[in-house]
């Protein structure tokens, strides 16, 4: 059974026809849209701030969600897909998001939809990232913009495909 527990009394929640692995953790004001998954050994933890998922998110092995108490909430729009191990906090992700595996964003950045973070990147506190790029590095830098095919076969790619590896786990 996950491990899904209120925090001062406000609990997360979840929209329709979202996957939570058995060991996955999420606690306090965490709100959820439609489609979403988050994977084994995923923590989500909304209990020293909020935590806002889209939709069709997926939150994949290893990742921690968390934000900063009285300071920076998390905030992650539509259609992002977060790689295995990567840190999301206090921050904002716009819609249609790639981070890669082991990635690291901080607390008030902000990354453009369209846009891929490299595995492995570190995004510093306060780095507002455009639309349309990929950034990578330690510290994360623009490499290149992202073509129209990288978005659709990448990123809508990866969200899609989480969406059906949920399925094989739902009785």
């Amino acid at each position: 059974m996950p491990v899904i527990l209120p925090v001062n009394n406000v609990s997360p929640k979840m929209g329709n026809n979202c996957y939570v692995a058995p060991n996955a953790t999420i606690v306090g004001d965490v709100i959820m849209g439609d489609d979403c998954s988050v994977w084994f050994n995923a923590v989500v933890r909304g209990d020293v701030n909020s935590i806002r998922i889209g939709n069709k998110v997926n939150i994949q092995d290893g990742c921690i969600i968390h934000c900063t108490y009285q300071k920076a909430k998390t905030v992650i729009g539509n259609n992002v897909s977060i790689g295995h191990n990567a840190i999301v906090h206090g921050c904002i992700v716009h819609d249609s998001v790639l981070i890669g595996m082991g990635a690291i964003v901080m607390d008030d950045a902000e990354i453009g939809s369209n846009s891929i973070i490299a595995a492995g990147a570190v995004v510093l506190e306060g780095t507002k990232i455009e639309s349309g790029v990929i950034y990578g590095g330690v510290p994360a830098k623009k490499i290149k913009d992202i073509p129209q095919d990288l978005i659709s076969g990448q990123i809508e790619r990866i969200a899609n495909n989480y969406i059906h590896y949920a399925s094989w786990f739902k009785s």
